[in-house]
């Protein structure tokens, strides 16, 4: 499943990125966002989400939400 379909509040692994773009898995590493890590959804919006990587809290696009695998 995808993080855009996770439900909120419910802390999940990831399992990959879906991504051939090469800068936004570098961007995502950077955020703590890899294989193996906990992310949890903190809420959701219209077009975005925001999300608990590590000890931060970002706010994602729907469109890279859709690209993090989660299991």
């Amino acid at each position: 499943m995808s993080l855009r379909e996770a439900n909120e509040g419910q802390e999940y692994i990831i399992k990959e990125i879906n991504s051939d773009d090469e800068e936004l898995n570098s961007f995502l590493f950077s955020l703590g966002c890899y294989s193996g890590e906990t992310i949890t959804v903190v809420s959701r919006k219209k077009n975005s989400c925001v999300v608990s990587i590590k000890d931060g809290r970002y706010s994602i696009d729907n469109q890279l939400a859709e690209a993090i695998s989660v299991r």
